[in-house]
């Protein structure tokens, strides 16, 4: 007699089925509706494709579309395989090579024909509609495992050229699979899928937009075409996301620090940001902010070298770890052209090389280390605005978002193990407190060690407990904060609790963070006197809020679309006279604001007041007041607020009043 198979579902029933029995039977054994809408199983904590038969005990949980995250990266996984098999029904002769789902679609890099030119947008709609076809037709997806021999043979008999390449470096011993799609297409791939193609939304899908991509990523190799979409379990969850698309459009940060004049990019300076004085207005006011708030929450002000010696960096890890992402430059000496006398720099045979900076947390080592520390001083929180400098990729620089010159609102923490707890939820508070000024919620999340990392076990045991109990102890562990713990995801050097803000179209930005370390101390050789007068390791958080101020500022341009809060807005006011006769009082009526602290401007042009109206909305100016004879005569203003359709027309004195409150930063606010 057959022994069954025990079948543990997370009710804490079981079920018993035949050898071969797949997870796809357990769900028609439960009932019909199960069964159709179940997507794929988590088997003994894998996800498998339904139909894929046990092969032992198991402990078995059913994803449906109610599982969103797991069912989402299923479909998106499909529709590139859908995509992949859409083109080469199209056009034959083209080569695939691989096609993942990314955080809202899929994309799949593929080489047309010889007999055509490279893919591009006006290919989308068609195959589009193949993709709609195969769809439709309910395909079956099944999964089939090959050997190594079979997948080269198959892809060298094909003309897939990359495929080959591929296949032939992958280990003879590992278990390699494709996927059919109905009996006439495959792909290699590991899987899982969908039990079919129906399980697809035909109309939950769009392709978006086609670019050029190196083969496995090097320019060297030859050039593909990536064709990117969009995909969704349904239609109303496709035409969210577009609305979302149009949304981040409009309030392009880009786009947006063009209108309003804040500042430029160009290519003399890769990523580096070159600020107006509308844009640096904001960054000193978001400057001025931090800095009240670090005062005030005990931090000490340092500035630190742009330039140190490459064997600090050697020391602390980093030339090890990131050199790739560092500017290096060789200590210059000048040579003197013995017969014009002038002088051109040369690098000398035993040149020290300097690197600049991509953080500060070494160079705050140093300072600490100066003298001898007592545990009675811990602990001690250095601060610094601190200008740092990455080597990113051409191709990686967007904007404000990711540059290569930034400036942080950094801070390191030294302090003792018995202290770490307190700092942390102190911080955890702090950083509360900022991001509810600029009126975000946001998510807390802690990332845990990497594979590869520096300490001991022991060590990171001890860090990862301590980010929890201050999380915790803060009251931030809990579904409200969106808690939740990421595996792999830490520093080389430390585990760090994220911030995780989300803006006011539902985008989430990972901003703030504090991480417990206690590898560059030990690295850098920082210690304290203790209690039992021994020398002791400090543990070094490091810590920010905005993260930097460029990417920060980006984000606030985003989300507010621009319409600053009065007391970020670069011009809080502009006054605008309906006739010229209004000038003189246009002009106390800017020097009453001004004298009240607030950015004022005027516009006295020989122009429609409609045109100044218009023209201030477009700069995002929060208030606008207009003053003709009438409010000279009576001693008032009208007031248009940016994004309010109606006038308001007060006494001046009151105006003042309400406008200086509004240009108020919100610490300051009684």
């Amino acid at each position: 007699m057959t022994e069954l198979l025990k079948i543990s579902l997370p009710d804490g029933s079981l079920r018993e089925m035949e050898p071969g029995s797949t997870p796809a039977d357990v769900a028609a054994a439960i009932g019909p509706g199960l069964a159709k809408a179940a997507l794929a199983a988590r088997v003994n904590g894998e996800v498998r494709d339904l139909n894929r038969p046990f092969d032992c005990d198991a402990e078995l949980a059913l994803i449906t579309s109610r599982d969103e995250a797991e069912a989402l990266e299923l479909a998106r996984h499909d529709y590139a395989h859908v995509l992949a098999e859409a083109v080469q029904a199209l056009w034959p002769g083209t080569q695939i090579t691989f096609g993942p789902a990314t955080d809202d679609g899929f994309y799949y890099d593929v080489m047309a024909p010889a007999s055509r030119e490279p893919f591009g947008m006006d290919d989308l709609p068609a195959i589009e509609e193949k993709m709609r076809d195969i769809i439709r037709a309910d395909k079956p997806l099944r999964r089939e495992v090959w050997s190594r021999e079979q997948l080269i043979e198959k892809w060298e008999t094909e003309g897939e050229s990359f495929k080959a390449e591929w296949a032939k470096e992958l280990p003879e011993n590992e278990e390699l699979t494709v996927y059919w799609s109905g009996d006439d297409w495959l792909d290699m791939c590991r899987g899982p899928h969908l039990p079919s193609t129906g399980k697809l939304d035909p109309d939950a899908f769009k392709l978006m937009r086609t670019a050029g991509a190196y083969w496995r990523g090097d320019q060297k190799n030859a050039q593909l075409t990536r064709i990117y979409g969009t995909g969704w379990l349904n239609k109303k969850q496709l035409n969210a996301h577009l609305h979302r698309l149009e949304e981040a459009g409009k309030r392009d940060h880009r786009k947006l620090g063009r209108e309003m004049d804040l500042f430029h990019l160009q290519e003399e300076a890769h990523g580096s940001v070159f600020w107006h004085p509308n844009g640096y207005r904001i960054w000193r006011e978001l400057e001025a902010y931090m800095r009240r708030k670090m005062d005030g929450a005990g931090y000490q002000e340092i500035k630190t070298p742009q330039l140190m010696d490459v064997r600090q960096w050697t020391q602390s890890g980093h030339w090890g770890k990131y050199a790739e992402n560092m500017f290096a430059v060789p200590d210059m000496v000048p040579e003197v052209n013995e017969d014009d006398g002038a002088a051109s720099p040369k690098v000398a045979a035993d040149a020290e090389w300097m690197a600049i900076k991509p953080m500060n947390c070494p160079a705050h080592v140093l300072v600490f280390k100066q003298g001898i520390t007592s545990y009675k001083e811990l602990p001690i929180r250095l601060g610094e605005m601190g200008c740092c400098h990455r080597n990113e990729p051409h191709g990686a620089l967007h904007g404000l978002m990711r540059v290569r010159q930034f400036t942080q609102d950094d801070a390191h923490i030294f302090c003792t193990e018995e202290q770490v707890v307190d700092e942390v939820r102190a911080f955890c508070k702090l950083a509360d407190s900022v991001y509810r000024d600029f009126g975000f919620s946001y998510h807390v999340k802690l990332a845990l060690r990497p594979e590869k990392r520096f300490g001991s076990d022991e060590d990171w045991d001890k860090a990862e407990q301590e980010l929890r109990d201050a999380v915790a102890e803060a009251g931030m562990a809990n579904d409200e904060y969106g808690w939740e713990e990421l595996p792999g995801e830490g520093a080389f050097y430390a585990p760090k609790l994220e911030w995780h803000l989300t803006d006011a179209i539902g985008r989430t930005w990972q901003v703030g963070t504090i991480q417990g370390d206690r590898v560059l101390p030990e690295r850098l050789d920082a210690t304290y006197i203790g209690e039992d007068g021994g020398r002791h390791r400090p543990v070094m958080l490091h810590r920010a809020i905005f993260g930097s101020y460029e990417r920060f500022i980006g984000i606030l341009i985003e989300h507010f679309a621009g319409r600053m809060p009065v007391w970020l807005a670069p011009v809080q006011a502009v006054i605008a006279t309906i006739v010229s006769d209004a000038d003189p009082y246009g002009q106390e009526v800017a020097a009453k604001l001004a004298a009240a602290g607030i950015r004022v401007e005027t516009d006295f042009r020989n122009e429609k007041i409609n045109y100044k109206v218009r023209e201030h909305s477009l700069a995002k100016v929060p208030h606008l007041l207009v003053v003709g004879m009438r409010e000279a005569e009576e001693g008032t203003v009208a007031i248009r607020t940016l994004g309010e359709k109606d006038q308001r027309v007060m006494p001046l004195d009151e105006a003042v009043a309400m406008l200086k409150a509004e240009a108020t930063p919100p610490d300051l606010r009684s």
